[in-house]
């Protein structure tokens, strides 16, 4: 099959891309840098042509409100015209657990506004919602942190490795489509502040973690496990401290 990946020179992106060539299907890495813009429609018509199957793993540049509807809304329409036009038969987008629950964010709005596009387009659609990656971590340490200290909720995470979300990004594309969404997850359920701990224990940085249940996640108060999979969701077997453990260490 012919597979365009938009966002495919990302993180999620640069795997997926990795992991359906090395079956044998030709992998088009989509992406501004590459010639193709879903936001613009630049290059959209001709990266699609003959496609069978088109990802989209693209993430907004920016977390702001406005800017990150925008994103998500015109490269949603754009590519639902594209695709239908290009006679694509099956459209694979990445998400997040929780989206629903999350919208005193703006950016949450804005992926739960990519979502009922993608549903309402006419393209027969899978969508894979994801927790947090293991990648993110670091992010989410260093944005609790005030006057030296991280302050952090106890509400329940459930991060995952990013290569077991592109293998299943992956394995959804090769599938018939759903119509519908799959979540996956880590195999560990814990409270965000004993995340937090694990991440500076593992990289040697001395720092206070005070669980907080007032403190937000990028904007938004925690009120439950709102981070974590409500029904059957498909669990990895990589553990956040086995992951870390192998990571490149910091220089001193």
């Amino acid at each position: 099959m012919k597979i365009v990946v938009i966002g495919g020179t990302g993180l999620i992106g640069s795997q997926v891309v990795t992991t359906l060539g090395s079956v044998g299907h030709e992998v088009l890495a989509a992406s501004p840098n590459t010639g193709v813009n879903a936001v613009t429609g630049e290059g959209l018509a001709e990266a699609l042509q003959g496609a069978n199957v088109v990802i989209d793993v693209a993430n907004s540049p920016s977390f702001a409100d406005d800017a990150a509807m925008d994103f998500f809304v015109r490269a949603g329409q754009n590519l639902a015209e594209a695709e239908k036009a290009a006679g694509v038969s099956h459209h694979v987008a990445l998400s997040v657990v929780g989206t629903e629950r999350l919208l005193d964010s703006g950016y949450f709005r804005a992926k739960l506004a990519q979502e009922e596009l993608i549903a309402s387009a006419g393209v027969p659609w899978t969508l894979v919602r994801a927790t947090q990656f293991f990648e993110f971590v670091a992010a989410i340490a260093g944005a609790s942190i005030i006057d030296g200290t991280a302050r952090v909720t106890s509400a329940s995470i459930q991060p995952i490795a990013s290569a077991d979300v592109a293998a299943k990004v992956a394995e959804a594309a090769l599938a018939p489509p759903r119509n519908g969404m799959i979540e996956v997850a880590g195999p560990e359920r814990l409270p965000m502040a004993e995340l937090v701990r694990r991440h500076f224990d593992g990289i040697g940085e001395p720092r206070d973690v005070i669980t907080d249940d007032t403190a937000a996640y990028f904007g938004v108060v925690l009120g439950g496990p709102w981070l974590t999979p409500t029904g059957d969701a498909w669990l990895s077997q990589r553990r956040y401290g086995e992951w870390l453990a192998g990571q490149p260490k910091r220089a001193a």
